[in-house]
Protein backbone atom coordinates (compact mmCIF):
# COMPACT_ATOMS: atom_id res chain seq x y z
CA UNK A 1 0.00 0.00 0.00
CA UNK A 2 1.35 3.57 -0.92
CA UNK A 3 2.08 6.10 1.53
CA UNK A 4 0.51 9.17 2.33
CA UNK A 5 3.54 11.11 0.97
CA UNK A 6 3.16 8.73 -2.13
CA UNK A 7 -0.56 9.23 -2.42
CA UNK A 8 -1.42 12.12 -5.06
CA UNK A 9 -4.96 13.85 -5.43
CA UNK A 10 -7.34 12.34 -7.40
CA UNK A 11 -8.50 13.35 -10.82
CA UNK A 12 -10.46 16.54 -11.24
CA UNK A 13 -9.24 18.30 -7.97
CA UNK A 14 -8.87 21.38 -8.01
CA UNK A 15 -5.71 21.88 -6.02
CA UNK A 16 -3.36 18.61 -7.16
CA UNK A 17 -0.54 17.01 -4.88
CA UNK A 18 2.42 16.15 -6.35
CA UNK A 19 3.68 13.20 -5.95
CA UNK A 20 6.66 12.92 -3.18
CA UNK A 21 9.26 10.74 -2.38
CA UNK A 22 10.50 11.84 1.36
CA UNK A 23 13.37 9.16 1.57
CA UNK A 24 14.55 10.64 -2.18
CA UNK A 25 14.82 14.19 0.03
CA UNK A 26 16.55 13.23 2.68
CA UNK A 27 19.45 11.21 0.79
CA UNK A 28 22.71 13.22 0.53
CA UNK A 29 25.59 13.29 -1.95
CA UNK A 30 28.25 11.79 0.02
CA UNK A 31 30.93 12.38 -2.45
CA UNK A 32 33.04 15.65 -2.63
CA UNK A 33 32.22 18.26 -5.66
CA UNK A 34 36.01 18.33 -6.34
CA UNK A 35 39.19 15.89 -5.98
CA UNK A 36 41.54 16.94 -2.75
CA UNK A 37 44.95 18.03 -3.68
CA UNK A 38 47.14 15.04 -3.59
CA UNK A 39 50.67 16.80 -2.50
CA UNK A 40 53.46 16.37 -4.93
CA UNK A 41 56.84 15.27 -3.61
CA UNK A 42 59.19 15.12 -6.15
CA UNK A 43 62.90 12.96 -5.64
CA UNK A 44 65.65 14.70 -6.60
CA UNK A 45 67.32 13.47 -9.71
CA UNK A 46 70.81 13.78 -11.63
CA UNK A 47 71.41 13.95 -15.30
CA UNK A 48 71.81 16.58 -18.08
CA UNK A 49 68.36 18.36 -18.24
CA UNK A 50 68.48 18.94 -14.60
CA UNK A 51 71.99 19.85 -14.72
CA UNK A 52 70.44 22.53 -17.25
CA UNK A 53 68.33 23.79 -15.11
CA UNK A 54 70.16 24.24 -12.58
CA UNK A 55 72.36 26.72 -14.55
CA UNK A 56 69.33 28.30 -16.22
CA UNK A 57 68.18 28.67 -12.26
CA UNK A 58 71.60 30.31 -11.21
CA UNK A 59 71.73 32.79 -14.19
CA UNK A 60 68.03 33.93 -14.33
CA UNK A 61 68.49 34.41 -10.31
CA UNK A 62 71.63 36.69 -10.64
CA UNK A 63 70.06 38.20 -13.18
CA UNK A 64 67.25 39.24 -10.95
CA UNK A 65 68.79 39.99 -7.49
CA UNK A 66 71.76 41.96 -9.54
CA UNK A 67 71.03 44.01 -12.19
CA UNK A 68 69.57 46.66 -9.73
CA UNK A 69 73.21 47.39 -8.62
CA UNK A 70 74.92 47.19 -11.47
CA UNK A 71 76.10 50.83 -12.41
CA UNK A 72 76.18 52.62 -15.48
CA UNK A 73 77.54 56.61 -16.13
CA UNK A 74 75.50 58.97 -17.87
CA UNK A 75 76.31 62.27 -17.03
CA UNK A 76 76.38 65.23 -14.34
CA UNK A 77 72.46 65.31 -13.28
CA UNK A 78 71.53 61.72 -14.35
CA UNK A 79 70.99 58.50 -12.71
CA UNK A 80 74.06 56.11 -12.79
CA UNK A 81 71.78 52.84 -12.26
CA UNK A 82 71.80 50.62 -15.38
CA UNK A 83 68.28 49.46 -15.64
CA UNK A 84 66.19 52.02 -13.64
CA UNK A 85 62.30 52.75 -13.73
CA UNK A 86 62.33 55.96 -12.66
CA UNK A 87 58.31 56.74 -11.95
CA UNK A 88 58.67 60.51 -10.91
CA UNK A 89 60.97 61.20 -13.50
CA UNK A 90 58.73 59.57 -16.31
CA UNK A 91 61.67 57.57 -17.64
CA UNK A 92 63.19 53.70 -18.71
CA UNK A 93 66.74 53.99 -18.20
CA UNK A 94 68.37 50.94 -19.74
CA UNK A 95 71.79 51.06 -20.03
CA UNK A 96 72.36 53.44 -22.91
CA UNK A 97 68.95 53.79 -23.60
CA UNK A 98 66.49 56.32 -22.25
CA UNK A 99 62.72 56.07 -23.08
CA UNK A 100 60.42 58.42 -22.33
CA UNK A 101 56.84 58.93 -21.91
CA UNK A 102 55.91 59.69 -25.48
CA UNK A 103 58.42 56.26 -26.65
CA UNK A 104 56.47 53.63 -24.55
CA UNK A 105 56.14 51.82 -28.40
CA UNK A 106 59.45 50.59 -27.33
CA UNK A 107 58.02 48.82 -24.97
CA UNK A 108 55.28 47.64 -26.37
CA UNK A 109 58.04 46.60 -29.19
CA UNK A 110 59.39 44.63 -26.62
CA UNK A 111 56.21 42.97 -25.53
CA UNK A 112 55.88 42.18 -28.99
CA UNK A 113 59.03 40.37 -29.55
CA UNK A 114 58.57 38.32 -26.29
CA UNK A 115 55.38 37.07 -27.40
CA UNK A 116 56.64 35.99 -30.66
CA UNK A 117 59.56 34.60 -29.14
CA UNK A 118 57.27 32.23 -26.72
CA UNK A 119 55.71 31.36 -30.13
CA UNK A 120 58.64 30.30 -31.60
CA UNK A 121 60.05 28.30 -28.89
CA UNK A 122 57.00 26.66 -28.46
CA UNK A 123 56.28 25.41 -32.07
CA UNK A 124 59.69 24.33 -31.67
CA UNK A 125 59.88 22.17 -28.41
CA UNK A 126 56.29 22.75 -26.64
CA UNK A 127 56.28 24.67 -23.03
CA UNK A 128 60.28 24.75 -22.49
CA UNK A 129 59.65 28.35 -21.44
CA UNK A 130 57.88 26.81 -18.59
CA UNK A 131 59.98 24.14 -17.76
CA UNK A 132 63.03 26.68 -17.53
CA UNK A 133 62.84 30.13 -17.12
CA UNK A 134 58.86 31.21 -16.26
CA UNK A 135 59.84 33.11 -12.72
CA UNK A 136 56.90 30.25 -11.21
CA UNK A 137 59.24 27.68 -12.21
CA UNK A 138 62.72 28.92 -10.95
CA UNK A 139 61.05 29.92 -7.86
CA UNK A 140 59.49 26.61 -6.78
CA UNK A 141 62.85 25.43 -7.84
CA UNK A 142 64.49 27.04 -5.36
CA UNK A 143 61.89 26.60 -2.88
CA UNK A 144 62.43 22.76 -3.15
CA UNK A 145 66.44 23.18 -2.54
CA UNK A 146 65.37 24.80 0.55
CA UNK A 147 62.58 21.73 1.36
CA UNK A 148 65.47 19.26 0.51
CA UNK A 149 67.70 20.41 2.79
CA UNK A 150 65.54 20.75 5.55
CA UNK A 151 63.75 17.80 5.52
CA UNK A 152 65.46 15.37 3.12
CA UNK A 153 64.42 13.79 -0.26
CA UNK A 154 61.29 12.36 -1.49
CA UNK A 155 60.67 9.43 0.83
CA UNK A 156 61.74 11.66 4.07
CA UNK A 157 59.43 14.38 3.40
CA UNK A 158 56.81 11.76 2.75
CA UNK A 159 57.10 10.11 6.74
CA UNK A 160 57.97 13.41 7.82
CA UNK A 161 54.06 14.48 6.17
CA UNK A 162 52.39 11.82 7.32
CA UNK A 163 54.03 11.90 11.11
CA UNK A 164 52.56 12.97 13.70
CA UNK A 165 53.24 16.48 15.32
CA UNK A 166 56.60 16.67 17.73
CA UNK A 167 59.01 19.13 18.18
CA UNK A 168 60.98 17.89 15.50
CA UNK A 169 58.09 18.11 12.77
CA UNK A 170 57.55 22.00 14.21
CA UNK A 171 60.88 22.46 14.25
CA UNK A 172 62.04 21.56 10.79
CA UNK A 173 58.77 23.22 9.01
CA UNK A 174 59.54 26.39 10.86
CA UNK A 175 62.65 26.31 9.57
CA UNK A 176 61.46 25.88 5.86
CA UNK A 177 58.78 28.29 5.93
CA UNK A 178 60.66 31.06 7.63
CA UNK A 179 63.66 30.29 4.94
CA UNK A 180 60.78 30.50 2.39
CA UNK A 181 59.15 33.92 3.58
CA UNK A 182 62.86 35.30 4.01
CA UNK A 183 63.25 34.32 0.10
CA UNK A 184 59.94 36.01 -0.63
CA UNK A 185 61.43 39.27 1.05
CA UNK A 186 64.34 39.24 -0.91
CA UNK A 187 62.41 39.16 -4.21
CA UNK A 188 60.20 41.77 -3.11
CA UNK A 189 62.67 43.76 -2.11
CA UNK A 190 64.86 43.19 -5.68
CA UNK A 191 61.75 44.22 -7.57
CA UNK A 192 61.51 47.83 -5.22
CA UNK A 193 65.05 48.38 -6.32
CA UNK A 194 64.11 48.80 -9.98
CA UNK A 195 62.31 52.01 -9.23
CA UNK A 196 64.80 53.77 -7.17
CA UNK A 197 68.30 53.88 -6.26
CA UNK A 198 69.14 50.48 -4.84
CA UNK A 199 71.88 51.80 -2.71
CA UNK A 200 69.22 54.45 -1.46
CA UNK A 201 66.55 52.70 -1.09
CA UNK A 202 68.12 50.11 0.63
CA UNK A 203 69.09 52.24 3.35
CA UNK A 204 65.79 53.80 3.34
CA UNK A 205 63.47 50.67 4.30
CA UNK A 206 65.81 49.20 7.09
CA UNK A 207 66.11 53.09 8.29
CA UNK A 208 61.81 52.90 8.04
CA UNK A 209 62.05 55.86 5.80
CA UNK A 210 61.12 54.80 2.32
CA UNK A 211 58.40 55.54 1.12
CA UNK A 212 54.65 53.47 2.08
CA UNK A 213 54.53 52.74 -1.28
CA UNK A 214 58.19 50.47 -1.43
CA UNK A 215 56.82 48.35 2.07
CA UNK A 216 53.30 47.71 0.51
CA UNK A 217 54.71 46.17 -2.58
CA UNK A 218 57.52 44.28 -0.42
CA UNK A 219 54.84 42.67 1.35
CA UNK A 220 52.40 41.91 -1.71
CA UNK A 221 55.12 40.60 -3.34
CA UNK A 222 56.53 38.20 -0.65
CA UNK A 223 53.06 37.33 0.23
CA UNK A 224 52.96 36.42 -3.36
CA UNK A 225 55.47 34.57 -4.12
CA UNK A 226 55.24 32.62 -0.79
CA UNK A 227 52.50 31.52 -1.55
CA UNK A 228 52.60 30.63 -5.40
CA UNK A 229 56.08 29.57 -4.90
CA UNK A 230 56.02 27.42 -1.48
CA UNK A 231 52.27 26.53 -1.03
CA UNK A 232 50.31 26.51 -4.73
CA UNK A 233 53.27 25.42 -7.01
CA UNK A 234 52.16 22.71 -9.56
CA UNK A 235 48.08 24.60 -9.45
CA UNK A 236 49.35 27.66 -10.77
CA UNK A 237 50.75 25.95 -13.81
CA UNK A 238 47.37 23.73 -14.07
CA UNK A 239 44.95 25.88 -12.85
CA UNK A 240 46.08 29.54 -12.93
CA UNK A 241 48.01 29.99 -16.01
CA UNK A 242 46.25 29.93 -19.21
CA UNK A 243 49.26 29.27 -21.49
CA UNK A 244 48.84 25.40 -20.57
CA UNK A 245 45.53 25.79 -23.08
CA UNK A 246 47.11 28.57 -25.41
CA UNK A 247 50.04 26.10 -26.28
CA UNK A 248 47.96 23.54 -28.35
CA UNK A 249 47.71 26.36 -31.15
CA UNK A 250 51.36 26.77 -31.34
CA UNK A 251 52.48 23.63 -31.83
CA UNK A 252 52.00 21.34 -34.97
CA UNK A 253 53.01 17.53 -36.07
CA UNK A 254 56.80 18.31 -35.59
CA UNK A 255 57.58 19.91 -32.99
CA UNK A 256 59.31 18.17 -30.01
CA UNK A 257 57.60 17.01 -26.97
CA UNK A 258 58.44 14.84 -24.20
CA UNK A 259 57.03 11.45 -25.25
CA UNK A 260 57.25 7.67 -23.72
CA UNK A 261 58.05 5.36 -26.64
CA UNK A 262 55.15 2.91 -26.20
CA UNK A 263 56.31 0.44 -29.13
CA UNK A 264 59.53 0.06 -27.00
CA UNK A 265 58.53 -0.10 -23.69
CA UNK A 266 55.60 -1.71 -23.62
CA UNK A 267 54.63 -4.20 -22.47
CA UNK A 268 55.47 -2.69 -19.40
CA UNK A 269 56.46 -5.12 -16.27
CA UNK A 270 59.71 -5.38 -13.40
CA UNK A 271 61.84 -8.72 -12.31
CA UNK A 272 65.14 -9.87 -14.29
CA UNK A 273 63.32 -12.06 -16.48
CA UNK A 274 62.60 -9.82 -19.53
CA UNK A 275 60.88 -12.36 -21.84
CA UNK A 276 57.89 -10.88 -23.44
CA UNK A 277 58.25 -7.99 -21.76
CA UNK A 278 59.46 -4.07 -23.33
CA UNK A 279 62.24 -1.87 -21.89
CA UNK A 280 60.34 -0.46 -19.10
CA UNK A 281 60.33 -1.58 -16.24
CA UNK A 282 57.80 0.05 -14.26
CA UNK A 283 60.05 1.68 -11.72
CA UNK A 284 57.66 4.89 -11.84
CA UNK A 285 61.07 7.33 -11.08
CA UNK A 286 59.72 9.15 -13.75
CA UNK A 287 56.76 9.75 -12.46
CA UNK A 288 58.37 10.29 -8.73
CA UNK A 289 60.71 13.33 -10.40
CA UNK A 290 58.04 14.75 -12.31
CA UNK A 291 57.03 18.08 -10.03
CA UNK A 292 53.74 18.08 -11.58
CA UNK A 293 52.62 14.72 -10.55
CA UNK A 294 52.30 12.93 -13.70
CA UNK A 295 52.93 9.76 -15.35
CA UNK A 296 54.53 10.91 -19.08
CA UNK A 297 54.17 7.17 -20.21
CA UNK A 298 50.13 8.47 -20.36
CA UNK A 299 50.84 10.18 -23.65
CA UNK A 300 51.16 14.05 -23.59
CA UNK A 301 49.06 16.02 -21.23
CA UNK A 302 47.91 19.70 -20.48
CA UNK A 303 50.22 19.78 -17.30
CA UNK A 304 53.13 19.08 -18.64
CA UNK A 305 56.34 21.37 -18.06
CA UNK A 306 58.77 19.95 -20.61
CA UNK A 307 61.21 19.87 -17.76
CA UNK A 308 62.60 16.90 -19.03
CA UNK A 309 63.50 15.47 -15.70
CA UNK A 310 61.63 12.36 -16.48
CA UNK A 311 64.31 11.82 -19.38
CA UNK A 312 66.96 12.51 -17.04
CA UNK A 313 65.01 9.99 -14.22
CA UNK A 314 64.47 7.10 -17.05
CA UNK A 315 68.11 7.01 -18.66
CA UNK A 316 69.78 6.36 -15.13
CA UNK A 317 67.26 3.36 -15.01
CA UNK A 318 68.22 2.47 -18.35
CA UNK A 319 71.97 2.81 -17.67
CA UNK A 320 71.65 0.62 -14.76
CA UNK A 321 69.60 -2.02 -16.61
CA UNK A 322 71.66 -2.03 -19.73
CA UNK A 323 69.09 -0.47 -21.84
CA UNK A 324 69.97 1.87 -24.48
CA UNK A 325 68.78 5.65 -22.98
CA UNK A 326 65.85 7.23 -25.14
CA UNK A 327 62.78 5.50 -23.63
CA UNK A 328 61.59 8.45 -22.44
CA UNK A 329 62.69 11.69 -24.64
CA UNK A 330 61.76 14.19 -27.30
CA UNK A 331 60.13 13.16 -30.14
CA UNK A 332 57.71 14.33 -32.42
CA UNK A 333 53.42 14.32 -32.61
CA UNK A 334 54.33 12.51 -36.12
CA UNK A 335 56.37 10.06 -34.61
CA UNK A 336 54.30 9.56 -31.62
CA UNK A 337 51.23 8.75 -33.56
CA UNK A 338 52.81 6.47 -35.55
CA UNK A 339 55.16 4.38 -32.91
CA UNK A 340 58.27 5.69 -34.44
CA UNK A 341 61.36 6.57 -32.46
CA UNK A 342 62.64 9.91 -33.25
CA UNK A 343 65.58 10.13 -35.87
CA UNK A 344 67.88 13.09 -35.93
CA UNK A 345 67.40 13.51 -39.58
CA UNK A 346 63.52 14.17 -38.93
CA UNK A 347 63.93 17.38 -37.11
CA UNK A 348 63.17 20.10 -38.66
CA UNK A 349 63.58 23.62 -37.01
CA UNK A 350 63.04 25.27 -40.50
CA UNK A 351 59.13 25.13 -41.05
CA UNK A 352 56.60 27.49 -42.47
CA UNK A 353 55.44 28.07 -38.58
CA UNK A 354 58.87 28.89 -37.16
CA UNK A 355 60.17 30.98 -40.48
CA UNK A 356 56.82 33.24 -39.87
CA UNK A 357 57.61 33.64 -36.39
CA UNK A 358 61.31 34.19 -36.89
CA UNK A 359 60.66 36.73 -40.19
CA UNK A 360 58.15 38.72 -37.25
CA UNK A 361 60.55 39.02 -34.52
CA UNK A 362 63.49 40.08 -36.70
CA UNK A 363 61.06 42.67 -38.67
CA UNK A 364 59.86 44.13 -35.14
CA UNK A 365 63.64 44.11 -33.94
CA UNK A 366 64.71 46.35 -37.30
CA UNK A 367 61.97 48.19 -37.32
CA UNK A 368 62.66 49.15 -32.99
CA UNK A 369 66.31 49.34 -34.03
CA UNK A 370 66.00 52.03 -36.99
CA UNK A 371 63.79 53.98 -35.18
CA UNK A 372 66.15 54.01 -31.62
CA UNK A 373 69.36 55.13 -33.82
CA UNK A 374 67.18 57.84 -36.11
CA UNK A 375 65.34 59.07 -33.19
CA UNK A 376 66.13 62.87 -32.84
CA UNK A 377 67.69 64.94 -29.32
CA UNK A 378 65.46 67.36 -29.67
CA UNK A 379 62.12 68.02 -29.97
CA UNK A 380 59.29 70.50 -30.04
CA UNK A 381 55.76 70.62 -29.73
CA UNK A 382 53.39 73.27 -29.64
CA UNK A 383 50.03 73.81 -29.12
CA UNK A 384 47.78 76.55 -30.27
CA UNK A 385 45.67 78.49 -27.55
CA UNK A 386 41.57 77.62 -28.35
CA UNK A 387 40.01 80.08 -26.00
CA UNK A 388 39.86 83.22 -26.93
CA UNK A 389 41.51 81.83 -31.02
CA UNK A 390 42.80 85.29 -31.58
CA UNK A 391 42.72 88.99 -30.07
CA UNK A 392 42.92 91.82 -31.91
CA UNK A 393 45.02 94.48 -30.15
CA UNK A 394 44.37 98.07 -30.17
CA UNK A 395 46.99 98.97 -32.82
CA UNK A 396 44.93 96.72 -35.10
CA UNK A 397 47.25 93.95 -35.04
CA UNK A 398 46.33 89.99 -34.30
CA UNK A 399 47.79 87.68 -31.84
CA UNK A 400 47.98 84.40 -31.07
CA UNK A 401 49.11 82.53 -27.93
CA UNK A 402 50.66 79.38 -27.96
CA UNK A 403 52.53 76.52 -25.51
CA UNK A 404 55.85 76.07 -26.59
CA UNK A 405 57.36 72.13 -25.31
CA UNK A 406 61.17 72.01 -25.76
CA UNK A 407 62.35 68.36 -25.05
CA UNK A 408 65.82 68.47 -24.25
CA UNK A 409 67.50 64.36 -24.86
CA UNK A 410 70.96 65.54 -24.38
CA UNK A 411 72.66 65.48 -20.18
CA UNK A 412 73.57 69.16 -21.12
CA UNK A 413 72.08 72.02 -21.07
CA UNK A 414 70.94 74.02 -24.06
CA UNK A 415 70.13 77.30 -24.81
CA UNK A 416 67.44 77.97 -27.98
CA UNK A 417 66.22 80.55 -30.33
CA UNK A 418 62.54 80.22 -31.75
CA UNK A 419 61.85 81.72 -34.96
CA UNK A 420 59.03 81.78 -37.18
CA UNK A 421 58.52 81.04 -41.05
CA UNK A 422 54.95 81.83 -42.83
CA UNK A 423 54.62 84.70 -40.95
CA UNK A 424 56.38 88.26 -42.41
CA UNK A 425 56.84 90.89 -39.75
CA UNK A 426 55.66 89.01 -36.91
CA UNK A 427 56.53 89.60 -33.68
CA UNK A 428 57.36 87.02 -31.09
CA UNK A 429 57.52 87.65 -27.12
CA UNK A 430 58.27 85.04 -24.56
CA UNK A 431 56.42 85.26 -21.39
CA UNK A 432 58.46 85.48 -17.94
CA UNK A 433 61.62 86.87 -19.80
CA UNK A 434 61.75 90.73 -18.99
CA UNK A 435 62.87 91.53 -22.20
CA UNK A 436 60.24 88.99 -24.13
CA UNK A 437 62.72 87.48 -26.34
CA UNK A 438 62.35 84.36 -28.07
CA UNK A 439 65.19 82.73 -26.30
CA UNK A 440 65.17 79.36 -23.88
CA UNK A 441 67.36 77.71 -21.57
CA UNK A 442 66.43 73.95 -21.13
CA UNK A 443 67.95 71.88 -18.52
CA UNK A 444 69.61 68.52 -19.08
CA UNK A 445 67.23 65.53 -19.87
CA UNK A 446 64.59 68.17 -19.30
CA UNK A 447 61.32 69.00 -20.94
CA UNK A 448 60.71 72.29 -20.27
CA UNK A 449 57.61 74.36 -21.49
CA UNK A 450 57.13 78.31 -22.54
CA UNK A 451 54.50 80.49 -23.18
CA UNK A 452 55.04 82.53 -26.48
CA UNK A 453 52.68 85.21 -27.98
CA UNK A 454 53.25 86.06 -31.65
CA UNK A 455 51.25 88.78 -33.02
CA UNK A 456 50.93 90.30 -36.88
CA UNK A 457 49.61 92.83 -38.79
CA UNK A 458 46.27 91.92 -40.33
CA UNK A 459 47.21 92.50 -44.25
CA UNK A 460 50.02 89.92 -43.47
CA UNK A 461 47.26 86.58 -43.07
CA UNK A 462 46.07 84.90 -46.05
CA UNK A 463 42.61 84.75 -44.81
CA UNK A 464 40.90 83.34 -41.10
CA UNK A 465 43.69 80.85 -41.05
CA UNK A 466 47.45 81.12 -42.10
CA UNK A 467 49.99 78.33 -42.21
CA UNK A 468 52.82 78.76 -40.34
CA UNK A 469 56.14 76.70 -39.06
CA UNK A 470 57.89 77.44 -35.79
CA UNK A 471 61.61 76.24 -35.24
CA UNK A 472 64.05 76.08 -32.45
CA UNK A 473 67.55 75.93 -32.96
CA UNK A 474 69.99 75.38 -30.31
CA UNK A 475 72.63 77.85 -30.16
CA UNK A 476 75.80 76.10 -29.74
CA UNK A 477 75.53 72.95 -31.97
CA UNK A 478 72.79 74.22 -34.52
CA UNK A 479 70.82 71.82 -34.10
CA UNK A 480 67.04 72.62 -35.32
CA UNK A 481 63.56 71.01 -34.49
CA UNK A 482 60.32 72.27 -36.54
CA UNK A 483 56.83 72.15 -35.70
CA UNK A 484 54.20 73.13 -38.09
CA UNK A 485 50.76 74.85 -36.82
CA UNK A 486 48.27 77.76 -37.32
CA UNK A 487 47.89 81.33 -36.72
CA UNK A 488 44.31 81.93 -36.55
CA UNK A 489 42.50 85.84 -37.69
CA UNK A 490 39.00 87.28 -38.14
CA UNK A 491 37.32 86.24 -41.51
CA UNK A 492 37.25 88.11 -44.40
Amino acid sequence: MPTAEQTSAPPGAIDSVETVDVKALNTRVTGALYKKREKIFPRRVRGTFRSLKWTVMAVTLAIYYLVPWVRWERGPGAPDQAVLIDLPARRFYFFFIEIWPQEIYYITGILVIAALALFLFTSVAGRVWCGYTCPQTVWVDLFLIVERFIEGDRNARIRLENANWTFLKIGKRLAKHTIWLTIAALTGGAWVFYFADAPTLLVDLFTLEADELAYITVGVLTATTYALGGLAREQVCTYMCPWPRIQAAMIDEESLIISYQGQRGEPRGRGGRREGLGDCVDCNQCVVVCPMGIDIRDGMQLECISCALCVDACNGVMDKVGKPRGLIGYNTLANVDKGEELQRSQIRLLRPRTIVYSVLIAVVGAIMLAALLTRPALELNVQRDRNPLFVKLSNGDIRNGYTVKILNKVHATRHFRLTLDGLPDAAIKVIGRDDGAPLFTVKSDRLASFRVLISTARSNLKGDTTDIRLRIMDQDSGTTADNDTVFRGPEE
